[in-house]
């Protein structure tokens, strides 16, 4: 099979990706607690209008509406029967737009968490994670995604079972995982732990890193914590649009476009390859962020001092790789904004 994300990042200094799903989504009508993997069947004109945003602002590659697509987040719906449909379609309505691009535009097949516990902690087998995952992966595959790309992950055992169900559907893949809890997932993985864990995966991704998580700062100093492990691999950086506040009955993220192209040309210089935006992250986000990756020229690597100066500060005192105490562990579920 043909890597094209490989192949582009071969000819490319940096790769930007796209912004947040859900928060566009939300813009054009999605209600709270609808499942937006329906809207390809349902709307899918607004999922081509999705897709053509990040593309007319300058990405290089955007994730499909299909991060809830698993049998265990669309059960919530009463739609775990139609996984093959509902990913298969976001696929290809993301193969026709990248299609008409005139120019290399990548297509991932966006896998997001279960929502379940894994064993031995919940009652998730990593055989039946495994399964979850592969039909998502083959229904991507079939729509015609160049990449799987697995987000916002917590938990080592759900990165691993995913990383077996891609190798079974022969598909290259991205992970990243959310970094959310003073520098560690919800699950206690730190920067250096997911570096570590990546080398020993049978089936390794073309890269990873981080998304989501809380502001710009912090998912930049993330960044450098997976950079001080020396990897090869292209790192990832896909973080939120600020930091989230509830305002008027609704969420609101508090960065800027310009706060947002400050954050892509310090990505870069910190050691991530493929930068973009999560949550509160729109076209005009990425318009600045096209525009700084593409006048600013390439810097040293930013200070902690530096990338709060530039940014704001860090929500915690730590990055989690230090000797403090691991935060206590917490489970919820989540839905990428």
């Amino acid at each position: 099979m043909t890597n094209a994300l490989s192949t582009l990042l071969e000819t490319v200094d940096v790769i930007l990706a796209d912004g947040a799903t859900g928060t566009n989504l939300f813009n054009m009508g999605l209600q709270s607690g609808d499942a937006p993997e329906l809207w390809n069947v349902d709307a899918p004109d607004k999922i081509r209008a999705l897709y053509q945003g990040s593309v007319d602002a300058g990405s290089d590659l955007f994730l499909t509406n299909t991060f809830g697509g698993t049998s265990a987040r669309l059960k919530l719906h009463d739609a775990q029967n139609r996984v093959s449909e509902l990913n298969r379609i976001g696929a290809e309505l993301g193969r026709e737009v990248a299609d008409k691009a005139g120019r290399p535009v990548i297509v991932a097949g966006s896998v997001g968490p279960t929502g379940e516990i894994m064993e031995p902690v919940g009652s998730l087998s990593h055989t039946e994670a495994v399964e979850m995952f592969h039909e998502q992966a083959e229904a991507l595959k079939a729509g015609g995604a160049d990449v799987l790309w697995l987000e916002t992950i917590s938990a080592p055992e759900e990165f691993r079972a995913a990383a077996e169900a891609f190798a079974l559907a022969d598909m290259p893949w991205c992970g990243t995982m959310s970094f959310d809890t003073a520098g560690r997932t919800m699950m206690g993985v730190t920067s250096s732990d997911l570096a570590i864990i990546v080398e020993t995966l049978p089936n390794p991704p073309v890269a990873f890193g981080a998304n989501c998580g809380t502001g710009a700062s912090d998912i930049l100093r993330t960044v450098l914590g997976f950079a001080a492990q020396g990897s090869e691999r292209p790192l990832i950086s896909k973080g939120n649009a600020g930091i989230p506040k509830y305002v008027d009955g609704h969420i609101h993220y508090d960065g800027t476009p310009e706060l947002m192209g400050q954050y892509a040309s310090m990505a870069r210089d910190a050691g991530a390859t493929i930068i973009g935006g999560c949550c509160g992250t729109m076209p005009a986000h990425l318009r600045k962020m096209r525009e700084a990756l593409d006048a600013a020229p390439r810097g040293e690597r930013p200070t902690l001092d530096q990338i709060t100066s530039a940014l704001g500060p860090f929500t915690s005192a730590s990055d989690g790789t230090g000797d403090e105490a691991m935060p206590e562990r917490r489970t919820r579920r989540r839905r990428r904004a």
